[in-house]
């Protein structure tokens, strides 16, 4: 949990009050946890302090148009990306917004899903193939 809100946040001493946060919610949380996998439930926790505490700090900056840099628009891509996400299977689409949107490992997320960090590997492989076919289909 440690590493993930690190790697999010690239601050140690920020990642560890978050982790502090975390495990104090984790406590109070406790009785009304199910039963489910404890890694997966702390790292959620984890993921909802991360994003809590980036609505707090949240600042917001004057870009230039994209039109003024004479650059194309990033919204047409991430319409692109986003439909070819949709195209995926669930399993395949969840795996990679968990990887490459939300910053979770294989680790944790083969924690979280109760896999093998191999079985996981070969999975986002896969999953990253389909996505490329889809992605590429569209393009052609």
């Amino acid at each position: 949990m440690c590493g993930f809100l690190l790697r999010r946040t690239r601050d140690p001493h920020l990642a560890e009050d978050l982790a502090q946060e975390t495990f104090v919610k984790a406590t109070r949380a406790l009785l009304g946890w199910r039963g489910e996998n404890p890694a997966a439930w702390l790292l959620t926790i984890a993921r909802n302090v991360l994003i809590d505490h980036l609505r707090r700090v949240r600042r917001e900056l004057d870009l230039p148009d994209a039109d003024e840099l004479g650059v194309p628009a990033l919204h047409v891509a991430a319409t692109d990306v986003r439909d070819a996400l949709e195209r995926l299977p669930e399993q395949q689409r969840r795996l990679l917004k968990l990887v490459y949107f939300e910053g979770f490992s294989l680790v944790e997320v083969a924690a979280m899903t109760g896999r093998t960090h191999s079985s996981m590997k070969t999975a986002l492989w896969r999953a990253r193939n389909a996505f490329a076919d889809v992605y590429g289909a569209s393009h052609d």
